[in-house]
């Protein structure tokens, strides 16, 4: 390799080694790292969460259990995961997402400083393709013709990192009270604050169709900064029962250490 070839600063194959963090009878939590799908995709998926735990809770599921998980994340979401494993956990679970007595909280970094503290963002989310053209299927927007979706943002931090794309930076809170897809990544784009390293909200979706053909390169690096969108499951809760908490992991922990204060 010549010695001007540029490198890429982060790894592209990631490790995708999960963490239970707690067990009962009724359920486990797990820390899931980026880039590990929740559930398969195509019918020889190698690697989800799903499989993984079905193999790991083998004999539970001989005995009448399953794996239902509860709180999904994307495949590039960090960050904890509620997996019951019996069909009477599974239901109570999804009776109290619908009560909204599961809490949930999200650490996401952000491109700039919000000239807010906090702030509610109440905006209906549908498929961009069923309103105008849009070359990702999945691609949300705001509209008033989707479902009812409302996020609470709180700035947890502002910091400057010199970058080849801008250098102020926020640490955000995101607390959604809906569950809708993507809705926390709409949501902050919506105000002007995309999450840093997301390839669909971001700076330009062509970016997520070059980075389907191409894999991840150094040109996308700088302009994305990070090989995934910057979002973390860092709280979650059962109301009145128990709480779990996650750190940022080391690739959001380094990218926030500033340059200077902000």
């Amino acid at each position: 390799m010549p010695f001007d070839t540029p490198l890429l600063k982060y790894p592209i194959t990631p490790l995708l080694q999960f963490k239970i963090i707690d067990e009962t009878d009724d359920y486990v939590v797990v820390d899931k790292p980026p880039f590990l799908l929740i559930h398969p995709t195509k019918p020889n998926e190698t690697r989800n969460l799903w499989k993984e735990l079905r193999e790991l809770l083998a004999f539970e599921i001989a005995s009448g259990g399953q794996v239902s998980i509860v709180n999904r994340l994307d495949r590039e979401t960090s960050g904890l995961v509620l997996v019951a494993k019996t069909a009477i956990a599974a239901r109570r679970f999804g009776l109290q997402m619908q009560r909204q007595q599961l809490g949930k909280e999200y650490l996401a970094i952000v491109w700039g400083w919000p000239e807010w503290e906090t702030k509610i963002v109440d905006a209906a989310l549908d498929r961009q393709s069923k309103h105008q053209h849009s070359a990702i299927w999945l691609k949300q927007m705001i509209h008033p013709a989707g479902a009812q979706a409302q996020t609470e943002f709180r700035v947890e931090g502002r910091f400057v990192k010199s970058t080849m794309s801008g250098d102020k930076f926020s640490l955000i809170r995101a607390v959604p009270h809906t569950g809708r897809t993507h809705q926390i990544r709409v949501h902050l784009s919506s105000v002007g604050y995309p999450i840093v390293g997301d390839k669909i909200y971001g700076p330009d979706e062509q970016l997520y169709l070059r980075f389907i053909e191409t894999g991840w390169t150094v040109e996308l690096e700088q302009q994305l900064l990070l090989p995934r969108h910057a979002l973390h499951s860092a709280k979650l809760g059962i109301e009145g029962e128990r709480e779990w908490n996650s750190p940022l992991p080391v690739d959001l922990a380094e990218f926030c250490s500033p340059d200077s204060s902000g």
